[in-house]
């Protein structure tokens, strides 16, 4: 199912807000590439889109972090989050809004909703007893745990046992109503594993859970009772409601939620989907507002067919790969070769020799020789001729057709690696219908009608391509444009909103008669092993 509803025209998708213990690794860098090739998706059909990052930057282990490193926490927040932003940069993520929950705005929504929740009569002081787990920043229950008393996600660390007065939210008075949402709305959790996982988990019965801590600086104070400090999750949730205030309005919930509420895609790791699936609907309805649209919880990264982590040495450092190998051929190996929502592997011999074979081979050498062919046939110009010239029977046609409405509805369902596997279907088709068709020879035998249908259907074919393709590889997509005499640039979302029409760009046959072509340049140069 879609996680849009076509019907508005507005589009708000979000990444996490990342935790500022660390510099961004591979998985935040795929969950952001993933949301911005949503985002460009739904800008390219002419939708109002907010695409929401950044960082999470309170709780006790960012406390404990900053004190290891001799640092005040905010200068520790500053300089992690100026890293993220640094990584977004170069993978080319086209962002709207960096939110950062350390901000003084954050602070006036955190305890505006926080004071709706309390007079909701949600909120109340309890004693917490329970094992810890600071890199979590959550409370493990026993039967959740490995042998010595250890986390399942952060196993080389210990839990520790907290006792002591906090805040609760009653979760457990929302557990019918959240029973109804799943139900009632199917697609509101995906993929499916994950809605499984969820419903399994709510079934077991929904427990309340604490929502400040005591002798804690590093937070906002808790309006209602200074010597507590807001749990880092009730307050990082808020920071994507946060992030829709327009920069000049006071922050307010009534000026945050009106205009792009309630956002359409939360895009997640899976392991922070409790919070997000569960938590925080909760909570959002206890504020009386309106949930989400969906939650896409992905899977996770291995390197090598091994799970990643320091202690094993293995990891992989996003700004070193997009140093190397550049913004777009990352972005088209993951979301490409792992199927979205599914735990996926990298390999760097894998991705280079997919990446060549795709980009530089099938795609670089397709365009590279058919401007060449059309500068020698056809005077460096579009043939004269338009998509319902060509012959119903021309198999390029035939598939390019297909592939306006079936591609679009593969980013609908989040299914990137469907909608590159469809589009390269149409290249190598085209590839191979030059080799059947050998416009060379027909050329010679002076049939030049013949290579002008061929040379319009294929260059036809890989502009549909490129444009199809522009949300994951926004610069070869703008390169391939620029030689076929278009000036559309796909990093610049004013020239898309203004002058691309896509009713007209989605459809096969829409390249325009005698447009001049640019100069045959190579798209993407091979890699090589480094």
């Amino acid at each position: 199912m879609s996680h849009t509803d076509t019907n508005r025209s507005t589009f708000a998708v979000t990444t996490p807000l990342y935790y500022v213990n660390d510099l961004p690794h591979i998985g935040s860098a795929y969950t952001t590439m993933a949301a911005d090739a949503v985002a460009r998706f739904e800008r390219l059909r002419g939708k109002s889109v907010l695409l929401i990052t950044g960082t999470d930057e309170h709780g006790q282990k960012i406390q404990r972090t900053a004190q290891k490193y001799g640092l005040k926490p905010q200068e520790h927040c500053d300089k992690v989050a100026a890293g993220f932003d640094a990584l977004w940069q170069k993978l080319n993520i086209d962002y709207d809004r960096f939110s950062r929950t350390t901000s003084t705005r954050h602070e006036a929504i955190v305890k505006e909703f926080w004071q709706r929740v309390w007079q909701k009569g949600d909120i109340y002081l309890s004693q917490q007893q329970g094992w810890y787990c600071v890199s979590c920043e959550e409370f493990k229950e026993e039967r959740e745990l490995l042998k010595d008393k250890r986390c399942p996600i952060h196993s080389n660390v210990e839990v520790e046992w907290r006792d002591e007065q906090n805040y609760f939210f009653r979760l457990s008075k929302y557990q019918s109503q959240l029973e109804a949402l799943y139900q009632e709305r199917p697609d509101f959790i995906q993929p499916e594993s994950r809605r499984n996982e969820v419903l399994s988990f709510v079934s077991q019965g929904l427990q309340d859970f604490s929502v400040s801590r005591v002798n804690l600086d590093w937070g906002f104070r808790v309006p209602t009772d200074a010597n507590h400090t807001i749990y880092v999750w009730f307050d990082a949730l808020l920071g994507y409601v946060t992030a829709l205030l327009d920069p000049d309005s006071e922050p307010t919930l009534e000026n945050a939620l009106k205009k792009w509420w309630p956002i359409n895609l939360h895009l997640i790791g899976k392991d922070i989907l409790r919070f997000h699936a569960v938590y925080w609907p909760a909570m959002l309805t206890s504020a009386g507002l309106p949930v989400t649209e969906q939650v896409f919880g992905h899977g996770f990264l291995t390197k090598d067919g091994q799970k990643m982590g320091k202690s094993l040495g293995n990891t992989l450092d996003p700004v070193d790969l997009v140093n190397r190998y550049g913004a777009d051929a990352i972005r088209y190996y993951f979301l490409k070769e792992i199927e979205f929502g599914r735990d996926g592997d990298f390999s760097e011999t894998r991705f280079i020799d997919i990446v060549n074979a795709d980009l530089a081979n099938d795609l670089g050498n397709l365009l590279n020789r058919t401007l060449k062919m059309a500068l020698k046939y056809c005077d460096g110009r579009v043939p004269n001729l338009n998509g319902d010239d060509i012959l119903a029977d021309n198999p390029l046609k035939k598939i390019g057709r297909e592939l306006s409405d079936r591609v679009p509805q593969s980013y609908e369902k989040l299914s990137f690696s469907e909608a590159c596997r469809e589009l390269f279907i149409l290249v190598r088709a085209s590839n191979k219908f030059i080799d059947e068709q050998a416009p060379w020879s027909l050329y010679k035998q002076g049939n030049l009608t013949a290579v002008e249908q061929v040379l319009y259907s294929v260059l036809e074919s890989v502009r549909l391509s490129a444009y199809l393709l522009s949300p994951i590889i926004p610069n070869i997509s703008t390169d391939i444009y620029q030689q076929l005499g278009f000036s559309i640039d796909f990093n610049d979302q004013n020239l898309i909103r203004n002058s691309v029409n896509y009713s007209t760009q989605v459809v096969w046959g829409s390249l325009p008669a005698n447009q001049k072509l640019g100069e045959a340049k190579p798209v993407f140069s091979r890699l090589e092993q480094s």
